[in-house]
């Protein structure tokens, strides 16, 4: 009876310290899962990560989650403090971890290679599939489908004041801009075949007093109606100030520009975010590359500012909005030609003929269109 009593002393001791493979680890659940946020602002800048904050909270109520199961790591800059946040997320023990900015790519994809049982998601980048880790994805949207609605607002304006020259204030010379802006202006274009446009970089996602400056140049050079691709509200007050018209991004920002502010392409982030985390708690695998379109709520223009917009831009709207999610409007659509340059640096042209159609997010989540059109002109910086 000793023998066997020590036997099973020895039998279970061993078992003690056997560590179990991760396959039989305790299952994440809706109950214990941490989510993780690497942000490169924070909500106050009433633009880009406060859209995104509010797509966390649609999501966190649909999903009844607790406080203490989200970490966000807000004011992240694009460097080596991106890997350290990054890592205290891991430590904090997050199962997932998405990752908003585009200068995040390259840490995200050396966390995902040395924690291989933790899922990354990556807004805005195209490296995951190149990447051949399955843990790594993409996540965008077909934000030029709402951009050229918002176009189609800011041409309206522009056939009512007789001035046919919009102004852009945007971040980066990134496909993701540029698609933005050419789709835009594509919008503008269609209800008013007069339109040109004055496109001017910050060479910064969120700068709001870099914003403000370009936009005043926009302004001077005589541009009635002014859009932007950058993270905070200073164009919108910009234009407030100066008396000209202002089509924002990531949120409605007529409440600080009641006067000027037509209407804002925007984001409901959590599509992506309810579709990754119930695939995680379900067994399913997350999609390597995923962008959500007009269809799917993914992405939209927010309220039409009624008191200032042209007679007849609901209608207009309406009627594209329909075409494009029927399919028979294409944004991109020929006859269209247009000169950019590739991810190597080597000169790019496109020459799409009527009837042809370029198919941005076809293949990946991240923008691709990185062409300058005629009609629009990039002013300086």
């Amino acid at each position: 009876m000793r023998k066997f009593f020590a036997v099973l002393l020895s039998v279970m001791l061993l078992a003690s310290l056997i560590v179990l493979p991760a396959s039989a680890e305790e299952a994440v659940t809706l109950d214990n899962i941490k989510i993780g946020f690497v942000h490169i602002s924070d909500p106050s800048d009433m633009g880009y990560t406060y859209n995104h904050d509010l797509g966390t909270q649609k999501m966190k109520a649909e999903l009844g989650l607790r406080d203490d199961q989200i970490i966000n790591k807000y004011n992240i800059p694009e460097s080596d403090e991106c890997a350290d946040a990054i890592q205290e997320l891991i430590d904090d023990g997050c199962n997932i971890i998405f990752a908003t900015s585009f200068g995040f790519e390259s840490y995200m994809l050396a966390a995902a290679a040395e924690n291989p049982d933790v899922e990354f998601c990556h807004a805005t980048g195209y490296q995951a599939a190149g990447s051949g880790l399955a843990n790594m994805h993409n996540y965008f949207g077909k934000i030029f489908q709402a951009r050229y609605l918002s176009g189609i607002v800011a041409g309206e304006k522009t056939l009512q004041t007789g001035n046919n020259m919009l102004g852009y204030v945007a971040a980066m010379p990134f496909a993701e801009v540029i698609s933005g802006y050419t789709s835009f202006y594509l919008g503008a274009k269609s209800v008013n075949p007069d339109v040109t446009m004055k496109v001017m970089y910050t060479n910064s996602w969120n700068d709001p007093t870099k914003e403000a400056q370009v936009a005043q140049a926009l302004v001077d050079a005589g541009c009635g109606v002014i859009s932007q691709h950058c993270d905070s509200t200073a164009t919108a007050t910009t234009c407030e100030n100066n008396g000209v018209f202002h089509v924002g991004y990531n949120s409605s920002m007529i409440a600080v520009a009641p006067n000027a502010s037509l209407t804002s392409a925007v984001w409901d982030w959590s599509k992506y975010l309810l579709y990754a985390v119930n695939s995680l708690v379900s067994g399913e695998p997350i999609a390597t590359d995923w962008a959500g379109d007009l269809a799917s709520g993914m992405c939209d223009i927010s309220e039409i500012n009624e008191a200032i917009t042209a007679p007849g831009t609901d209608e207009a709207v309406a009627a594209a909005r329909a075409a494009i999610i029927s399919g028979d409007l294409q944004v991109f659509a020929g006859p269209l030609t247009g000169s950019g340059t590739n991810f190597d640096g080597s000169a790019a042209t496109i020459d799409l003929a009527a009837g042809q159609f370029f198919d941005e997010s076809s293949t990946q989540s991240a923008p691709s269109w990185n062409y300058i059109v005629p009609g629009v002109e990039v002013v300086g910086e």
